[in-house]
């Protein structure tokens, strides 16, 4: 870091709180907070008491990396990047750059930009129900971010998906706060486990793109606390996670980043968090509201109206309107972040470097996990190696896979595969991994005729197909950071695409690769499709080695898929595209009852529900048995493999109440992702999350568990197919506002 630039940067990107800046002081000649046997917070709160007031306000404000509007980076930031914060050298407190992520190391668009492995979307790797398949596409990421130069990864988005139309649910991980929350929550672990800090986000409500600024998100705060800040919650307790940042829209009222119920009494407060608060770039709106309220840090103030934690919030204190100990604990909370997670003891090195390949590889496997096989009639699929004609159709399938848009986009190694395409600037442009399905698909049958069709003419698709054996057409839905799906039909008359084909070729496939559900009204004339999202890097190889067999499909829908718009509790997205600027309310009248949860309270039937996947194999569930023990709801079951081939299940386990009621007819409890060869059995024992079974009680900030009966089902998906149950009984209890023992 060039420090004797900062002087000068500051000053001319912040000129309040940077034109009388007094000399720096000496460096001290002990420096008892780098004692690696101390807690991180006592290392954090001795280095605070060293800092001047000047360095500890230098920590509350980031910068953003590249140049937005008339500011232009500080030399100080790597290029290209998400944010930077000063460090203080002289204590042996290093400089914090953040990189925009999620699925990898994200770069703002423009020349030079950073080339990195990207994972597949987040919906991918949450269809894998693998936590520790997250944890280890975590860890690859925060690997790339640290040889890059990075120790802030901005990753760990858990918005759930009340609307499924939302430009960036494939960031996150479905509509299920336990499946979003421990998925998460274990690739946040994983990320940091490279000595950097995550962050988890978008802190609350951030549920839809259109308006996001503007909304104000309303629901019952019981519900809340059994949703989405559940989500949040669960993983934030699986990882520790160094930062949390707060979202742009408003929540009952106040903005999330300056709203004292959520920063304060939630999260500070019930759940005893310890790291700190970043503002999402753009959601910071004061600075005495913001910092008594629990905002912690500033991030990229220039996206902001003012510099509101810089010379605003030094007066602030001098005049007492914020106490000089809530800077003091922002301070702390950043530092005590930084010690805890290895940012101070394990320095940034230049020329870090990175193993594409087998990161790649990582990618890939995560992809093969993430792809559901949502039909296969007549066993299409797998496709025979012996197949003599394939007609690959569409999705640009000979150029490489797609990616969504916005701050999340990692640029592929290799540039990208299909240039021009709209939009060109913010949130694209439009990238696609470099990863050919169609080049993929010949090296797996090197002696079949393949034929590619770009689809752009339905009648000239339909001719190719109807002289194939297969056809396999690829549909893509592009979504992205800022704006949301129009409708859940594919775009660009896709549909008429793939019915045009399925009526040319009884044996079609139809791959997805999408941001989120869609609708198919061509299903019934398909016997095969494969929801591949956006695979990521190594996707064209993942999608073929499922095509073949070489992979059998195990992932399971994160999330349901509706029949039609008119099945979700808002059929229209609130808020007019076309006035940015006006203010709405959105009513979350549903509650806690989203996804499958509102299908279930209202009888609809969805396209597929919520946790489904076929498999090319078969499994068989016995012996489900549940008991109460130690104060927590246990369920045994055995599964067994009675197909052909090896194979992964993922037997779900349910909870309904058979007194009293909940937000939903049921609730899932638990899971496990099994690997079985042919004739294979293995036990199951699941211990259940003891809220998923209570209601919480705002007045008394308690979870409340009810006496009486519940029902346990154990099933392939939230439809109940291939479903066993039992009937436990429950003692009444109250467990604390973090689900742990008994409530005082």
């Amino acid at each position: 870091m060039r420090i004797r630039h900062l002087s000068a940067a500051l000053a001319a990107a912040f000129p309040l709180f940077a034109v009388s800046a007094p000399a720096t002081p000496p460096e001290p000649a002990q420096k008892p907070w780098l004692d690696r046997a101390l807690s991180a917070d006592r290392r954090a709160e001795l280095a605070v008491k060293a800092m001047t007031q000047e360095e500890k306000l230098r920590w509350v404000m980031a910068y953003f990396g590249h140049d937005f509007g008339k500011s232009k980076k500080i030399p100080e930031a790597l290029p290209q990047s998400a944010g930077y914060i000063p460090g203080t050298p002289r204590l042996g407190l290093p400089a914090l750059f953040e990189t925009d992520a999620g699925l990898g190391v994200a770069s703002q668009a423009g020349p030079n930009v950073r080339e990195r492995t990207s994972l597949p979307s987040g919906l991918a790797t949450a269809s894998s129900w693998d936590p520790k398949l997250a944890y280890a596409g975590g860890a690859m990421i925060g690997a790339e971010a640290r040889a890059s130069g990075f120790n802030v990864m901005l990753a760990g988005g858990v918005n759930l998906m009340r609307e499924p139309r939302n430009g960036r649910n494939f960031e996150y991980a479905g509509e299920d706060p336990l499946l979003s929350g421990v998925m998460v929550g274990n690739a946040v672990k994983g990320i940091e486990s490279n000595q950097i800090i995550a962050t988890v986000k978008h802190y609350v409500l951030n549920d839809q793109e259109t308006g996001r600024n503007e909304l104000d998100a309303r629901i019952d705060k019981a519900a809340l606390r059994m949703s989405d800040l559940l989500a949040m919650q669960l993983a934030i307790e699986q990882s520790d996670a160094g930062s949390v940042m707060c979202s742009y829209n408003r929540v009952n009222g106040p903005y999330a980043c300056e709203n004292d119920y959520l920063l304060n009494q939630v999260l500070k407060r019930d759940w005893g968090y310890r790291g700190f608060v970043m503002s999402d770039w753009g959601a910071t709106h004061s600075t005495v509201a913001a910092a008594n309220n629990g905002l912690d840090q500033q991030s990229g103030h220039e996206f902001d109206k003012s510099p509101y934690f810089g010379g605003a919030l030094e007066e602030a204190i001098k005049s007492g309107a914020v106490p000089q100990a809530r800077l003091d604990d922002m301070v702390t909370r950043i530092v005590r972040s930084m010690f805890a997670k290895g940012v101070v003891d394990n320095p940034l090195k230049e020329g870090g470097t990175i193993d594409f390949k087998a990161h790649a590889a990582v990618s890939r496997a995560t992809a093969e996990e993430g792809i559901v096989l949502l039909r296969n009639e007549g066993g299409v699929l797998p496709l025979a190696k012996s197949v003599r004609t394939i007609a690959v159709i569409g999705g640009h399938a000979d150029a490489g896979v797609p990616a969504g848009g916005g701050s999340s986009l990692v640029y592929p190694v290799g540039g990208n595969a299909v240039k021009g395409l709209l939009p060109a600037t913010w949130p694209g442009p439009v990238v696609y991994h470099p990863s050919s399905p169609l080049r993929a698909i010949r090296a797996q049958a090197p002696e079949a005729k393949v034929v590619y069709d770009d689809g752009t003419d339905p009648v000239r698709a339909a001719r190719v197909a109807s002289q194939a054996d297969v056809a396999v057409v690829f549909a893509t839905q592009w979504t992205a950071e800022s704006v949301d799906a129009e409708s859940l039909a594919l775009p660009d008359r896709q549909d008429d695409l793939i019915g045009a084909v399925a009526d040319a070729n009884r044996r079609t496939v139809v791959v997805l690769e999408t941001g989120g559900p869609v609708a198919m009204p061509w299903l019934n004339k398909v016997p095969a499709v494969l929801e591949a999202w956006y695979p990521g890097t190594s996707g064209g190889e993942a999608i073929a080695n499922v095509l073949f067999g070489v992979v059998n499909p195990s992932g399971h829908l994160p999330a349901t898929f509706p029949a039609s718009e008119q099945q979700l509790p808002r059929p229209k997205v609130d808020g007019d595209p076309k006035n940015p600027q006006l203010q709405f309310a959105v009513d979350y009248h549903e509650g806690a009852a989203i996804g499958y949860k509102w299908f279930d309270l209202k009888g609809h039937k969805p396209l597929f529900p919520f946790g489904h996947g076929l498999s090319y194999t078969s499994f068989a569930y016995s012996g489900l048995s549940s008991q109460v023990k130690d104060g927590r709801l246990q369920v045994r079951f055995k599964v067994t493999n009675t197909g052909n081939v090896a194979g992964k299940d993922v037997p779900q386990v349910y909870v309904s109440p058979l007194s009293g009621k909940w937000e939903a007819p049921k609730r899932l409890a638990g899971w496990d992702k099994v690997l079985l060869q042919p004739g294979e059995a293995k036990e199951v024992a699941l211990t259940v999350e003891p809220r998923v079974l209570g209601m919480f009680d705002e007045k008394s900030r308690t979870w409340r568990i009810a006496k009486g009966k519940v029902r346990v089902t154990l099933a392939e998906d939230a439809a109940g197919t291939n479903a066993s149950s039992v009937t436990v009984e429950l003692p009444a209890s109250t467990l604390d506002v973090r689900g742990a023992g008994k409530a005082k």
